[in-house]
């Protein structure tokens, strides 16, 4: 039993040498090595949590790059909002190096290692699907070319090629502080430009979000699209219906909560991208009220962003599909009385959505409420007022309120008075309230039961 566990030992520290001496002793050949000197990136601006995971794989002797938007941002001196790392350790093997880690993915295998609040990613280097070697792992694309399963793991050089944009297939080493460019991507970075990896069309086809991405990724760095880049986008812009309508949401997720939401709206509606994506979005935006109140509420989300606030995900979507909601409502009420046309409208709504982006259920839950709550706001007499203030939802309901206020869709008097009513005292709120207007509801009286009559006579 001892010999055994001796020899796993010493078996493991022969491998970790043997690693740390290939790894020294052989750079990528295809990369450019650009030193500290130059790059004069601020290892500061990097976490803890990353440097202790790249220390943790580089001493189980594993080659270990910090990559993409990460170094991306780094190079534009920014603090990047979190940390994904590449690796030539398999899963498995990140996963015993780590106690708090877990193993997640189906379509491409990740680590993610967790350090208090932080949590990194730990990716293995992927391999190319047609010099795949069935033990190393498994793929599967679709009849378009869209990747459906990529668990085909291989060298550094294979995984530059396989990442999207030069501007993301950039690797720095946090022990020598070198960075390997294998694509010219930091001469892209510095020159603002947005530069597809290999055949644009066939890089959209293996994954159509990543147009999705390149929208994103314009509008918040402010890069210009490379034409080759751009230019078949609007004519792929139908790949999109095969992408699961989860994934869709989580990228769309990213490119509305990136701060430079409108530049984002302005993007997807220039590449003709936001057609199916939030349905009959391109409709609202092309009706002068609806577009007032969508580029309000992405004004605000984006100020709330850049100040460094957290923003609702449940508020911006609620503001995107409320005129979607208004027009459902109107014909609903033909056939049902006014509240309950309003659910029967949200319903609706939320299920055409549902078919092409798939709004979480947590998220969906309060954007009913805050939609529910809108009439509530145009009763202002008896004790209406009072228990709105009190609903739990009334502050985002408010907020919601005074965007269609200041969008023109109801008078600005409804808003004013609201806020004047929850800064007021309770004596001063009583005064505030409204006569009440509709007609008393007539309260039925039950019927006297009659006595039953009972036999007093003797026996």
């Amino acid at each position: 039993m001892i010999k055994k566990f001796l020899n796993k030992v010493f078996k493991k520290r022969a491998h970790a040498i043997d690693a740390i001496n290939q790894a020294e002793n052989s750079l990528p050949s295809m990369a450019k090595v650009i030193p500290a000197k130059k790059h004069k990136i601020d290892p500061s601006l990097i976490s803890d949590a990353a440097h202790k995971t790249c220390a943790g794989l580089h001493k189980a002797g594993f080659d270990v790059y910090i990559v993409g938007g990460a170094v991306r941002d780094l190079l534009l001196n920014s603090k990047p909002k979190d940390f994904d790392i590449a690796t030539n350790a398999e899963p498995e093997e990140v996963n015993k190096i780590f106690r708090r880690s877990r193993i997640i993915g189906r379509r491409f295998r990740l680590v993610h290692v967790m350090w208090g609040r932080e949590t990194i990613e730990v990716s293995t280097f992927r391999g190319h699907h047609d010099t795949v070697n069935p033990k190393a792992g498994d793929a599967k694309t679709n009849e378009s070319g869209r990747i459906l399963r990529d668990n085909i793991f291989g060298s550094i050089e294979d995984d530059a090629a396989r990442r999207d944009f030069t501007a993301n297939a950039l690797y720095y080493n946090a022990q020598t502080q070198d960075v390997l460019d294998f694509h010219n991507g930091v001469a892209d970075v510095k020159s603002h430009v947005l530069r597809m990896i290999g055949d644009p069309v066939t890089r959209y086809k293996e994954d159509p979000v990543r147009m999705l991405r390149a929208v994103r990724l314009s509008a918040k760095l402010g890069l210009k699209i490379d034409k080759a880049t751009e230019q078949p986008i609007s004519k792929l812009a139908d790949l999109l219906h095969d992408v699961p309508p989860s994934r869709l949401f989580d990228e769309m997720l990213k490119l509305f909560l990136s701060g430079h939401a409108i530049e984002s709206i302005n993007v997807l509606r220039a590449q003709k991208l936001h057609h199916g994506l939030l349905p009959l979005l391109d409709v609202v935006l092309e009706q002068p009220m609806g577009e007032k109140f969508v580029m309000l509420a992405l004004k605000n989300t984006d100020d709330r962003i850049m100040q460094g606030k957290s923003s609702n995900p449940s508020f911006l979507f609620a503001t995107l599909l409320w005129h979607e909601v208004l027009k459902e409502w109107e014909v609903q009420k033909k056939n049902a009385p006014m509240i309950p046309a309003l659910y029967n409208a949200m319903d609706e709504v939320i299920q055409i959505q549902a078919k092409k982006l798939a709004i979480h259920n947590r998220f969906v839950a309060t954007m009913k409420e805050i939609w529910a709550m809108q009439p509530r706001f145009e009763q202002r007499a008896g004790k209406r007022p009072f228990a709105l203030l009190a609903n739990p939802r009334y502050r985002a309901a408010y907020d919601f309120m005074l965007l269609r206020c200041e969008s023109g869709e109801i008078p600005m008097e409804i808003g004013e008075w609201w806020t004047k009513f929850s800064d007021a005292k309770s004596e001063e709120r009583t005064a505030m309230l409204m006569p009440e207007t509709a007609p008393k509801r007539k309260r039925k009286r039950m019927p006297k039961k009659k006595p039953v009559a009972t036999d007093n006579g003797s026996a």
